[in-house]
């Protein structure tokens, strides 16, 4: 049951389905920044915004 709840949280990437990691986050303007392992993804939340912005690209 836990495994259930863990997986609602994790996010992955649409294309290997690896887990997607959190390592570009710049807590000083509270933009999050997560991607893929292969990169492959990338997922960016803008909290000033209220919006998600996801590319095939990583930079």
């Amino acid at each position: 049951m836990m495994r259930f709840f863990k997986n609602l949280f994790v996010e992955h990437c649409p294309k290997c389905n690896k887990e997607l990691e959190t390592h570009k986050s710049n807590l000083l303007s509270s933009v999050v920044v997560k991607s893929c392992p292969e990169q492959h993804y990338q997922k960016e939340y803008h909290p000033a915004f209220e919006t998600y912005i996801e590319s095939d690209t990583v930079s």
